[in-house]
């Protein structure tokens, strides 16, 4: 973990949310302002650049790809924009496979999700937007793609998988074990992508915690469900919201412990950060780990 990444997340733990936000867009301001300094040190690129570089690190055989993404984080030396990188990467997929992208939305300041479904147990999807990042929210946008019914762990998703992908997600409570778009994307050949992130946002490790149920081994409190209707144009869908609540601290940086540099690739494209991992090889190798008693959980 570099610095930039250590104190932020050191921050996001100490600071109410408000000020964490604060600090961000602070930093952002000076990054803006050391832009021509930075663009000479570590070089520019375009939409091409990236997907080329992309392109390079994943494998050949895969049907789906989940994009993680922060187009902050690519600025200043992108010289392009997320509507261009969008129809890059729908092109990128094209029309034989599936572009995949979050849309979680985990409501305002620190009541989250659960919070914010108990004041209000109506949950918009076409209303609600992403906050997972500019990118995203255009993408979910775009004409063509799906949401899951999900209020918590939203995914919108583009192609020929993207309706079996994202089918039935409002039945599973917690949105992330069996029968769920993480599943599907364990199963199918699907390849997951940071493009200016690190794989400290992977949400597919979270996909062994509700997959094991029971067997998980780590200690941890079944929150109770919450009533909720999911508003799809103008249907609605009754639903249930689960989950469960870690009595650890999550260490997502163990991942690097018990995955190779092969599986796990993390690299820097103009001082941007990346990475790219199979979804099959995150949930196969967090599951074997979690029978020998390891997790991505510290007492």
């Amino acid at each position: 973990m570099n610095l930039v990444e250590s104190l932020s997340s050191v921050l996001l733990k100490l600071l109410p949310r408000e000020y964490f936000l604060k600090v961000r867009s602070a930093y952002f301001k000076l990054k803006k302002r050391a832009s021509p300094l930075l663009r000479l040190v570590y070089g520019t690129f375009t939409t091409s650049d990236l997907i080329d570089e992309i392109d390079h690190h994943l494998d050949s055989d895969w049907r789906i790809l989940m994009v993680h993404s922060s187009v902050n984080n690519l600025h200043p030396m992108y010289n392009g924009s997320a509507l261009e990188l969008l129809k890059a990467l729908i092109d990128y997929c094209g029309p034989d496979r599936t572009l995949v992208m979050p849309a979680f939305n985990f409501g305002e300041g620190e009541e989250g999700t659960r919070g914010m479904l108990q004041k209000n147990p109506r949950f918009d999807l076409r209303r609600t937007p992403s906050q997972m990042g500019l990118l995203t929210e255009l993408f979910r946008r775009s004409k063509g793609v799906v949401q899951s019914r999900h209020p918590a762990y939203r995914v919108a998703a583009l192609g020929p998988l993207a309706e079996s992908l994202t089918a039935g997600h409002e039945h599973a409570p917690s949105g992330m074990g069996k029968a769920t778009p993480f599943d599907f994307m364990a199963e199918h050949k699907a390849q997951i992508v940071g493009i200016g992130k690190t794989f400290q946002v992977m949400t597919q490790v979270h996909h062994v915690e509700s997959l094991l149920d029971d067997s998980w081994p780590a200690p941890r409190n079944v929150l109770p469900n919450i009533p909720v209707t999911i508003v799809d144009k103008r249907e609605d869908i009754a639903m249930e919201l689960g989950g469960v609540q870690q009595q650890w601290t999550f260490n997502i940086w163990k991942l690097r412990d018990i995955m190779s540099g092969d599986s796990l690739k993390e690299w820097r494209f103009h001082n941007c950060p990346m990475f790219a991992a199979r979804a099959d090889v995150v949930t196969d190798t967090l599951v074997e780990a979690a029978a020998r008693g390891f997790t991505l959980y510290d007492p």
